[in-house]
């Protein structure tokens, strides 16, 4: 009988997608479509916890020391809260409830309830350049970019559970497999990609980028494919997209995209990438089904895309000017560019809120 069930197992592996019947994170929630782990990320699905909260834009302003709210609706901003020193994202919980402001400069945690749109109190947490979350909600992960740290803490309190260094600059990005067992970490300073065990909190394996041109490369945001194969890695010094297979870290391929290729995010129908092309101003579309190019949106007399999101409708892409101190609103149906908002200094890695999904891996909203 043992014999037969690992024959079926394996016919099984043959049959279907891995992410299907691989071991995943032990508390992570059940992929639901193992051909699309964004697949409760569809329009308007809403989950109990964030259905009634008010559908709002918030923008950390580096420079500023503030996180602009935008009124989504009428484009207008109404309120601005103040922060620590170098707000640098505004980051989902894993649990949907809480806003984390995360000030790396003044070396604070500052959480917002998006019932009310007010913040509380902060909580002191060292150089919090980016939040994460592993999938199974048991850490907080700290990108603590300048310390060359990457910090589990307690999802909550943000106690200190375990510091890993990292053999690298400028960490800051990172995505997970589709069964929650790995992930993969940008350093954007050394070029270098970090492969983590998640359950041992551990690092085993790193690689640097090829080399395009003369500039040496800048890995930015990175995120996996809706069938959880590839894993996509924005690079800013290369001016596109590095492909990476899931099962096969360190194998590449590029795409270019444009300038300045920065921010990545995986539309609502799971179907195409964005891409900010942030020393452009325009935004790539890339097709998952065949890695092709669809289409580029350009900012009328540019600008500086940057970090952003999708609406719960799927159907306005939101994101940060960072070196216009403003906010661009592209309509995705239509694949135009709809306005600008002016905001505070230096607006960077914005979220717009409530978002689908049933929990959230963090960064401006990785919702699975």
């Amino acid at each position: 009988m043992k014999k037969l069930n690992v024959v079926i197992i394996a016919l099984l592996a043959l049959l279907f997608p891995y992410t299907a019947y691989a071991a995943s994170l032990d508390g992570m929630p059940p992929v639901l479509d193992p051909n699309n782990i964004y697949a409760a990320d569809s329009p308007n699905n809403l989950s109990a916890v964030v259905k009634n909260m008010p559908e709002r834009v918030y923008v950390p302003n580096l420079r500023s020391s503030s996180v602009t709210v935008i009124d989504p609706k009428t484009y207008k901003v109404i309120k601005t809260i103040k922060t620590h020193s170098g707000p640098q994202h505004v980051v989902p919980s894993w649990d949907l409830k809480t806003l984390w402001v995360n000030d790396n400069s003044g070396n604070y945690l500052t959480p917002i309830d998006p019932m009310t749109v007010t913040a509380g109190k902060d909580i002191y947490v060292h150089d919090p350049y980016n939040l994460y979350f592993t999938p199974n909600g048991k850490y907080a992960i700290v990108m603590a970019e300048a310390d060359k740290q990457i910090v589990f803490r307690d999802p909550h309190t943000m106690a200190i559970k375990k510091t890993v260094k990292v053999p690298c600059a400028g960490v800051n990005h990172a995505d997970w497999s589709a069964d929650g067992t790995f992930f993969v970490a940008t350093c954007e300073f050394s070029g270098m990609l970090l492969k983590l065990d998640t359950a041992k909190m551990a690092i085993t394996g790193h690689v640097l980028l090829p080399q395009k041109g003369s500039m040496s490369p800048m890995p930015q945001d990175i995120k996996i494919s809706p069938d959880g194969k590839t894993f996509y890695v924005a690079d800013m010094a290369s001016n596109g997209v590095w492909v990476m297979p899931a099962d096969n870290f360190g194998t590449f391929t590029f795409i270019k995209t444009g300038k300045g290729a920065h921010g990545l995010y995986v539309t609502r129908d799971a179907k195409t990438l964005l891409i900010t092309n942030r020393d452009e101003g325009s935004v790539s579309v890339l097709r998952f089904s065949d890695n092709k190019l669809i289409a580029k949106w350009k900012i009328p007399n540019g600008g500086s895309p940057d970090m952003g999101n999708i609406s719960a409708d799927g159907k306005f892409f939101w994101v940060s000017g960072r070196y216009d101190d403003e906010v661009y609103v592209f309509d995705i149906e239509k694949g135009t560019f709809v306005t600008r908002i002016k905001v505070g200094k230096e607006p960077h890695g914005l979220t717009i809120w409530p978002q689908p999904g049933r929990y959230s891996l963090g960064h401006t909203g990785i919702m699975r």
